[in-house]
């Protein structure tokens, strides 16, 4: 487009006819505002790094991993510990030496532990105190400014119909071998890679018991101030076919997520009640965030935004994080078959109950690790949130006035302005700019707004919603 237009203004120019001059401008202003709309516009792009992680995501190692971890008989959190081949001992000790295998092909980078801790008997589920371990694997961040942890999680226990059972086969393979194997995938090829923030690779235990492990997991990461941006827990990803409804679906993924935190105050309640924006909790945010990023880069694969803190009535390991007021979602797969989850192993009427590896569909497991690899990357490439982000409120007026102050750490190329109307559940429309306040033609009545930072290769920071100010 440049290229033409300079040609346009040099062939105009070889002609001296006066009357041209205004044509002149008028098409140089044209090609010059075309140009910077369209550089603008590149900053929305496939990072070509994060495509060729996503390539490495392998269907062949998800089903592999799942296979191994349904090989140890039962993953119930109170099962065998000694054993070398059964129950959850020998399981978390596998999954711990193959992150410290990806440790060694990133050259150490990949820090590998247990976050090893005593739960109390509650007198139903855990009927006397018992060791537990969550397995921890972290990619420290590049920039030493930036303090953002992101976090990838599954949970490696399983259970049967009976969640006291400890001794029978409790494959677990959907629930939720899927949602490990995502993360250790993840794990082993981002490993491999450089981020400016904190990555944080985790098999929880305990989450069929009551989610005990990322209770303690969340409450570490509040007693110790670890800056949560974003968990991201998988849990039950790898079904695409719902056996009760008949409905085979591979080309869609829900993201649950809360409107509103558990720990607001009375005064961030009066503020939202004030502004109307009930639906723009920071999850909420992060779950919109997800469904464009994913999207963009995970071809073949809808994200459903579902907006509840988790299915009707249910909770997951994102719960507690959220209850410590850490952004937090749950992924999940469309069509849930409960034919085969919680269930014990067996045939009736010539059908096989069971949780099983063979009803796993890899190839959707795949495009899911995917979507998780591509918003994490991103996110973690991104520069961080703009600061003090605030719509202007001294007077009454039909237009937006929107300020804010850079992030810290790396500074941004620019930032985006997100709009939506009211009654949109995603943002419609993505400005360009690049300083720091702009007075929009829009209503703060009639739109949301929204604001994220962007550097140079297009990765956007999560997005942060203007509180009202003067």
């Amino acid at each position: 487009m440049l290229n033409i237009c300079i040609f346009l203004i040099i062939f105009l120019q070889s002609n001296r006819q006066l009357s041209k001059m205004k044509l002149i401008y008028s098409l140089s202003l044209l090609c010059l505002l075309s140009y910077t709309a369209a550089k603008a516009q590149n900053v929305v792009k496939r990072d070509p790094e994060i495509e060729g992680m996503l390539n490495e995501v392998s269907a062949t190692n998800l089903e592999m991993t799942i296979k191994k971890l349904v090989s140890f008989q039962t993953r119930h959190t109170l099962s065998d510990t000694l054993s070398k081949t059964t129950g959850i001992g020998a399981a978390r000790n596998w999954i711990r030496s193959e992150f410290e295998q990806y440790s060694k092909a990133s050259g150490g980078k990949l820090q590998v532990s247990f976050d090893t801790f005593v739960q109390p008997a509650d007198g139903r589920r855990i009927l006397q105190p018992v060791t537990l371990k969550n397995v921890l694997a972290i990619l420290p961040g590049t920039d030493p400014e930036d303090k953002r942890m992101l976090m990838i999680s599954g949970h490696y226990d399983s259970r049967v119909t009976d969640v006291m059972n400890i001794k029978d086969f409790a494959p677990g393979a959907n629930d939720d071998a899927s949602g490990v194997a995502a993360v250790m995938e993840l794990a082993r090829i981002m490993s491999k890679h450089q981020f400016s923030a904190t990555l944080v690779f985790i098999a929880m235990v305990g989450e069929e018991q009551g989610l005990y492990g990322a209770t303690n997991l969340a409450k570490r990461a509040r007693a110790e101030g670890w800056d949560v941006n974003l968990l991201m827990n998988n849990d039950i990803v790898g079904n695409s076919y719902g056996m009760e409804t008949d409905l085979k679906d591979n080309s869609s993924v829900r993201i649950f997520s809360e409107g509103v935190s558990p720990v607001e105050t009375k005064e961030q309640a009066a503020a939202r009640q004030s502004t109307g924006s009930d639906n723009d909790g920071n999850a909420r945010q992060a779950a919109r965030y997800i469904k464009e990023v994913g999207e963009r880069y995970v071809d073949q694969l809808s994200v459903k935004l579902i907006y509840r803190r988790d299915r009707f009535l249910r909770g997951g390991d994102h719960t507690p994080f959220s209850q410590q007021g850490f952004t937090a979602v749950r992924v999940t797969e469309m069509n849930e078959d409960f034919n085969r989850q919680h269930q014990d192993v067996r045939v009736e009427k010539g059908f096989k109950f069971g949780d099983l590896p063979e009803y796993v569909d890899y190839g959707y497991l795949q495009k899911v690790s995917r979507l998780n690899l591509a918003v994490l990357a991103n996110v973690a490439l991104a520069t961080q949130e703009p600061q003090a982000v605030t719509v202007l409120t001294a007077g009454l007026t039909n237009k937006t006035a929107l300020k804010w102050t850079a992030p810290k750490g790396k500074a941004p190329v620019g930032y985006y302005i997100l709009m939506r109307e009211t009654s949109s559940p995603v943002w419609e429309k993505k400005t360009f700019v690049t300083r720091t306040s702009v007075n929009m033609p829009y209503s703060k009545d009639n739109y949301y707004f929204g604001i994220q930072s962007v550097d140079s290769e297009g990765h956007e920071s999560l997005i942060v919603i203007p509180r009202a100010g003067r």
